[in-house]
């Protein structure tokens, strides 16, 4: 099955210039949703090796399509959520984070802490990776919160947009565009 074939450019959108992609179609087809969540979770190599009941203990979603992501893998391979949202829409306490978009400036936030204090290993979910600025300020708000990061998780890559010169992340994805 090919994902591309679920995925629909808009060219212009949001703003002049940025080729938007489009996953609705992907999101909507039954099928191919939860086969593209049980290949995503397949490309995590040490899946096993997160803890003991073999997943990790949460899966980080970026608002806001990274949470329809990070909520599906949570179901089908275990675990909990952890939303990551944009400035102003968690209760504190929170830890925030400023970074670059491909076309903007934005700061996200996660909560400081959870009720029973056990932070454990985490996956970072996302829809796309552009510049990367905002997946490099997760793993920032990650760490910040105590989370062990392991691994982060992109449905798509656009390997032709340049990344930030210090994204430094081993990043995993199910499509790529070169």
């Amino acid at each position: 099955m090919s994902y591309k074939d679920y995925v629909i450019e808009v060219p212009d959108f949001p703003i002049q210039g940025v080729n938007f992609k489009d996953i609705s179609p992907l999101l909507a087809n039954q099928e191919t949703f939860r086969s593209a969540i049980v290949d995503m979770g397949g490309l995590l190599d040490n899946i096993r090796d997160y803890n003991n009941r073999g997943v990790p203990d949460y899966w980080i979603g970026i608002d806001a399509r990274g949470f329809i992501f990070a909520s599906a893998l949570a179901v089908y391979f275990g675990g909990g959520v952890v939303m990551c949202r944009k400035k102003g829409k968690l209760p504190p306490p929170v830890v925030s984070e400023s970074y670059s978009l491909e076309y903007d400036t934005s700061t996200l936030e996660m909560k400081d802490g959870i009720p029973d204090g056990n932070k454990g290993t985490a996956v970072i979910v996302d829809d796309v990776l552009a510049t990367g600025g905002t997946l490099r300020a997760v793993n920032v708000l990650a760490n910040k919160a105590g989370y062990d990061v392991k691994d982060n998780l992109v449905l798509i890559d656009l390997k032709y947009v340049p990344k930030v010169v210090d994204l430094n992340l081993k990043v995993k994805s199910l499509i790529s565009y070169e």
